[in-house]
C-alpha cells in the first residue's frame, strides 16, 4: 500500500492506494533554484539569446520603457530582480530620469501606490516613473495596424513611443496561450480593451454552439490562434529586449532568460517544459489531484488549474478525484457567477458577447465535467455550491473513492495521483 501526503488547505490528507493499482505519481523535476539573483540577472543580460547584450541594445539618450506584470502575478518577484536591470541600464549611460515603468494591467483594475510598492518594491518606485495601462482607458491607446486575423491591435501610447522597450514577465503553462510570459506583456498586457476581447475570442470554436477550441490549450504553441495573433501584435511594436523568470516547483527562480522578445522566451518555455511538463506512458481510470494547498486551494477559481492538468492525465470514461479545501468558494464572484446558467450553450453565447477568463475558464470546466465525473472533496458547507457546477462533492477520501468505484462500475481500475496538479502537466508520450 502506498501513501502519499497530498496538500490539503493549510494541512495535508494522507491517500493510500495499493501499489498494483498506482499506475503514475506525478511530480515536477527537482531542480536547483538561483543562489544569487543579482549575478543570474546580470549574466542573463550580458549574454543574452538571438540579440546584442543590452549594454549594447541601448544608447545614451534613449527613453526606455519595462513593461512589467501587475498584481495578480506577484508571484513573478519584480522586487527581487528589477533593481538589478534598472542598474544595468544607468551602467549602460540611460539614467533613472529617462526610465519608466508601465504596469501591464490588461482589462484587470488599476494598482494603488501602496499595490505597486509591494509588487515593484519601494526602490523601484522611488527610482522611475510609475505609469499603468488598463484597456478600458480608451484614450491611452492608439493604433498599429490589423492582424492576419482581423484584429485591430491598439497599444499604450507610452509604450508605442517609447525609444526602446524592455518585455518583464514570468513563464509558465498557460491554459488558453500555450504559455505565459513574452508576448503577453503586450497582448493583453498592454492592449486595449477591443484588442484584448477580439484576440480572447479565439479560445472559442469558429463555430458558434462548439464552445472552446482545441488549438488554445496548455502548453500547445502551433497553430493556436490566440498564442499566433498575438504574436502578430508583438512584431508590430517590436520590443527592443526582454527578461523572464523560471520558477522551481517550490516557486523560487530556476532560471532567468533575456534577450530577443520571441527567441529568449521560446528558450524560457523549453525550460518550463523540462520542469513541469511529465511525460505519463498512459492515461489513468481515476487521478486523484490536489492544487498543493492553501492558497492555490482558497477558492474554485484557483482550484481550476490543478483540474485542468488533472483532466489531461485522466480516460476519457474515468473519473477525476480534486482535494480542494476551498475555504472561500464564493470567490471571485465573476467566476462562479458563470454557474448560473442553466446550458453551456447560454454560458458560450454570453462569452462571445464580452469574454472575460473567468467565463473562458467555467465553460472549459463544464465541458470537462460533462465528458467524466468529477468529485471534489471540500469543506461539508461548499457541498451545494460544488454540485451547482455538476460535479459530485465529498467529505473524505473514503467517500470520494467509493464514489468513484460506483462510477467506474469496476474495481480493475489504475490511479495517477497528482499531488501538485496546480503546476505539473503530464505530456502523453504515445
Amino acid at each position: 500500500m502506498a501513501t502519499v501526503e497530498m496538500g490539503y488547505g493549510k494541512g495535508t490528507i494522507q491517500v493510500e492506494v495499493p501499489d498494483n493499482k498506482i499506475l503514475h505519481i506525478i511530480e515536477g523535476k527537482q531542480t536547483e533554484p538561483v543562489q544569487d539573483v543579482r549575478a543570474a540577472v546580470r549574466e542573463a543580460l550580458a549574454n543574452p539569446i538571438g540579440t546584442l547584450p543590452l549594454n549594447q541594445t541601448v544608447q545614451s539618450g534613449d527613453k526606455v520603457v519595462i513593461v512589467a506584470s501587475d498584481i495578480t502575478r506577484a508571484w513573478i518577484r519584480h522586487d527581487l530582480f528589477l533593481p538589478v536591470l534598472l542598474d544595468e541600464l544607468n551602467s549602460a549611460g540611460i539614467p533613472d530620469s529617462d526610465i519608466s515603468l508601465v504596469v501591464a494591467l490588461g482589462a484587470h483594475r488599476y494598482h494603488t501606490e501602496a499595490e505597486n510598492s509591494a509588487v515593484y518594491g519601494s526602490e523601484v518606485v522611488n527610482r522611475i516613473r510609475i505609469l499603468q495601462s488598463c484597456a478600458m482607458t480608451t484614450e491611452d491607446f492608439v493604433y498599429l495596424g490589423t492582424t492576419s486575423r482581423g484584429v485591430r491591435c491598439e497599444l499604450n501610447k507610452h509604450v508605442v513611443n517609447a525609444d526602446k522597450v524592455i518585455l518583464t514577465g514570468g513563464i509558465v503553462y498557460h491554459l488558453m496561450a500555450g504559455f505565459g510570459g513574452g508576448r503577453k506583456a503586450i497582448m493583453p498586457g498592454v492592449a486595449g480593451y477591443a484588442t484584448i476581447q477580439g484576440n480572447h475570442t479565439f479560445c472559442l470554436d469558429e463555430e458558434v454552439g462548439k464552445g472552446t477550441s482545441s488549438a488554445c490549450a496548455s502548453g500547445k504553441l502551433e497553430g493556436n490562434n490566440m498564442h499566433e495573433d498575438q504574436l502578430e501584435m508583438a512584431k508590430m511594436l517590436n520590443p527592443a529586449f526582454l527578461l523572464n523568470v523560471v520558477l522551481t516547483a517550490e516557486g523560487e527562480f530556476a532560471r532567468f532568460v533575456a534577450g530577443h522578445w520571441h527567441e529568449a522566451w521560446l528558450s524560457g518555455c523549453e525550460t518550463v517544459s523540462e520542469i513541469f511538463g511529465v511525460p505519463i506512458q498512459e492515461k489513468a481510470d481515476i487521478v486523484i489531484a490536489t492544487a498543493g494547498g492553501y492558497p492555490k486551494d482558497i477558492n474554485f477559481y484557483q482550484g481550476t488549474k490543478a483540474q485542468d492538468n488533472a483532466a489531461m492525465a485522466c480516460k476519457e470514461d474515468g473519473v477525476v478525484i480534486l482535494m480542494l479545501e476551498c475555504s472561500d468558494i464564493s470567490e471571485p464572484p465573476d467566476f462562479m457567477g458563470w454557474f448560473a446558467y442553466e446550458s453551456l450553450y447560454d454560458r458560450e453565447i454570453e462569452l462571445r458577447k464580452a469574454f472575460t477568463v473567468p467565463g473562458f475558464v467555467s465553460l472549459q470546466l463544464g465541458e470537462q465535467i460533462q465528458r467524466r465525473p468529477h468529485i471534489v472533496i471540500t469543506l461539508p458547507e461548499n457541498k451545494e455550491i460544488i454540485e451547482k457546477t455538476g460535479m459530485y462533492a465529498a467529505a473524505t477520501i473514503e467517500e470520494a473513492m467509493q464514489l468513484a468505484e460506483e462510477k467506474l462500475g469496476r474495481s480493475d481500475y489504475r490511479v495517477t495521483l497528482m499531488p501538485h496538479a496546480a503546476n505539473t502537466v503530464p505530456l502523453l508520450t504515445k
